[in-house]
């Protein structure tokens, strides 16, 4: 049974990133609803190995891309370099063609990079020499991101950040989890040695499974109420689109499939809601993203249907 799967996933994943239960569920429902993940915190407290572990025990062809100020659309995509013995231009992909894709500090390359992305995670194409090449599938974008505060960082383009089905941040650990770190083995070492516990054609088939999950109409007039109610809150600068409820829709049935439901419940949303609206609502004033609070005042303003 294809959720088989999620458990073999998350204990095994559990066993490397300690005291991040909530987070490893979080980063595989994004995965299963096939969204992206951006992830926003500090260094140093396990954003690159979480897509590290996300690859090893999938099996899934992994690149990693140091975004810095001087990297270009095309060392994303590839470039066409003549051949001399074909007497034409010879297309050499570049690091977008792998199925897991981490792009690593994506807020210190400037904006025109970063748009280099928007077809890959919308469309699982991009477009090189006016041909449209198709990415491999799985297709996954796990994008770290600095505090904005930082020195050398670019704010993502709104139109980026809302190719992000969700953002979590994973904060520092627990402090049972933290010392378990400090005493344990290497968690590098640990990795390497950790075989595959699903392969990607399995991980294609708990995608499919996930989207077979059924959604009552009366969970649909909730979802849609909490959009309405995004539109009509003076808090925020303007609302959720379409496609963001497509988007939260998407999010809490891959949440309901790893909590072995078969149909989408209101908790569902809530739980997801956070992490699929957080990115997307700014502020009206100063446009800051939308606070914790903000978001859980809006949550329990609109009542369940």
């Amino acid at each position: 049974m294809p959720r088989h799967y999620v458990t073999r996933l998350l204990e095994a994943a559990g066993q490397i990133i300690l005291g991040k239960e909530h987070e490893l569920r979080l980063a595989l429902a994004c995965l299963v609803a096939r969204g992206h993940l951006l992830i926003e915190d500090l260094p140093g407290v396990g954003k690159t190995t979480l897509a590290h572990v996300l690859a090893r025990l999938i099996g899934l062809q992994f690149q990693r891309i140091q975004f810095t100020s001087d990297l270009l659309p095309a060392d994303i995509v590839g470039v066409s370099i003549f051949d001399r013995e074909s007497h034409g231009f010879r297309f050499h992909p570049g690091p977008i063609f792998a199925q897991l894709i981490l792009a690593d500090e994506i807020n210190r390359a400037t904006p025109k990079t970063q748009s280099a992305l928007l077809e890959a995670m919308e469309e699982h194409q991009v477009t090189a020499d006016g041909e449209t090449l198709a990415l491999p599938a799985p297709f996954f974008v796990i994008a770290t991101q600095n505090p904005a505060h930082q020195i050398g960082t670019f704010p993502l383009p709104e139109a980026q950040l809302d190719r992000f089905l969700m953002r979590i941040r994973l904060g520092y650990p627990e402090p049972a989890a933290e010392r378990a770190l400090l005493m344990g083995e290497n968690r590098r070492e640990l990795l390497e040695r950790q075989q595959p516990v699903i392969t990607p054609l399995q991980m294609v088939e708990l995608q499919e499974a996930a989207r077979a999950v059924s959604v009552a109409d009366r969970l649909v007039d909730y979802l849609h109420a909490l959009l309405i109610a995004t539109r009509n809150s003076p808090e925020f600068a303007s609302g959720l689109s379409p496609r963001a409820g497509l988007a939260l829709l998407a999010a809490a049935r891959a949440h309901a499939f790893i909590e072995e439901r078969e149909h989408v419940l209101p908790e569902d949303v809530q739980r997801v809601f956070p992490f699929v609206a957080g990115h997307r609502l700014h502020l009206a004033g100063d446009g800051r993203p939308a606070p914790a609070a903000a978001l859980d005042a809006l949550l329990r303003s609109v009542p369940v249907r």
